[in-house]
């Protein structure tokens, strides 16, 4: 078995086509066919059917599928280790982290390490909780912040808790005065903005509301941070985000709820069977002397609390 071969493989069962894969891997036609039929060859089980012209994969091409993943980013990861051995002149960190974050405090921390070491590349993903936990497992990032608890049982990783937040009820700054506290149940019969589906912050929401024993009002849903942000600027509705997504923003307030409030924590992980290269050690530690430091001197985001020393 080559990683040649499984690059072929997995460039087949996604565009499921022959012809397609060959030309995004730059090979012809077939010599990929050749290099697929020995990988069956030396598996012992067709990976691809192909009747009647359509490529569906096989029950042994669904097993592989996953694993050649991994190995082809794991290879990948493998060749920017040893690139990175000359003092970290070179490399590559593939950090995620939710929108939340992003818009937050993350770009003073990749401005810090990017300082310290401009020769290495920086990969943001930006995306929901559930789908960066698949994108670590893949092998697809080094590095990523998510939400706990969501997936902190997931015995394939490793995580630090660094953060916690305090969610708060955002409205245009133009509506009635400012109050201290609003209880959750006041957002019954309210319009809202919601969250896509999948999203952390629509099931905290969700939760939260039931829990209040009603289903919340949805004027309009389906959007990602800036644009549940814009859609409440514009006075479509309410929402919950965390409160740190509101610096720069003057057209709109946050109001707590009432204690104990809604917050989430959030933590560093990564892969617990794969140790994080030399470039994502070195932003790792970057990033949690940027939060320790930021937690002492009273510099974090307003609601933002610090938990890793």
């Amino acid at each position: 078995m080559q990683l040649q071969q499984l690059a072929y493989f997995v460039s087949v069962a996604e565009t499921r086509h022959f012809t397609q894969a060959a030309e995004r891997m730059r090979v012809a036609q077939p010599s990929l066919s050749k290099q697929i039929k020995a990988l069956e060859d030396d598996l012992g089980a067709p990976l691809f059917s192909r009747a009647r012209g359509n490529v569906t994969l096989t029950a042994a091409g669904e097993a592989l599928l996953p694993l050649a993943r991994r190995m082809l980013a794991d290879a990948d990861t493998a060749r920017q280790e040893v690139a990175e051995l000359a003092g970290l002149r070179r490399g590559r960190v593939r950090l995620g982290a939710t929108p939340s974050l992003c818009a937050g405090l993350l770009a003073d921390a990749l401005a810090r390490f990017h300082r310290a070491y401009p020769g290495i590349e920086l990969l943001v993903e930006e995306g929901g909780s559930r789908d960066l936990v698949r994108a670590l497992a893949r092998g697809q990032l080094d590095l990523s912040l998510i939400i706990m608890p969501l997936q902190s049982d997931d015995p394939s990783l490793l995580t630090r808790e660094i953060l916690k937040e305090n969610l708060v009820v955002v409205s245009p700054s133009h509506a009635p005065a400012k109050r201290t506290y609003m209880e959750i149940g006041e957002l019954r019969g309210r319009q809202m903005v919601m969250f896509r589906p999948g999203y952390d912050l629509r099931e905290a929401t969700l939760a939260a509301c039931r829990h209040a024993g009603f289903e919340p009002t949805l004027a309009v849903q389906g959007g990602e941070m800036d644009a549940v942000l814009r859609f409440v600027e514009a006075g479509l509705g309410v929402a919950v985000v965390p409160s740190m997504v509101l610096d720069g923003r003057p057209g709109l307030a946050g109001t707590p709820l009432a204690p104990p409030g809604l917050t989430r924590t959030i933590a560093l992980a990564h892969r617990k069977d794969v140790e994080p290269t030399r470039a994502a050690q070195a932003f790792r530690e970057t990033l949690l002397s940027f939060v320790v430091e930021a937690g002492h001197e009273g510099t974090l985001p307003q609601g933002v609390e610090l938990i890793a020393e």
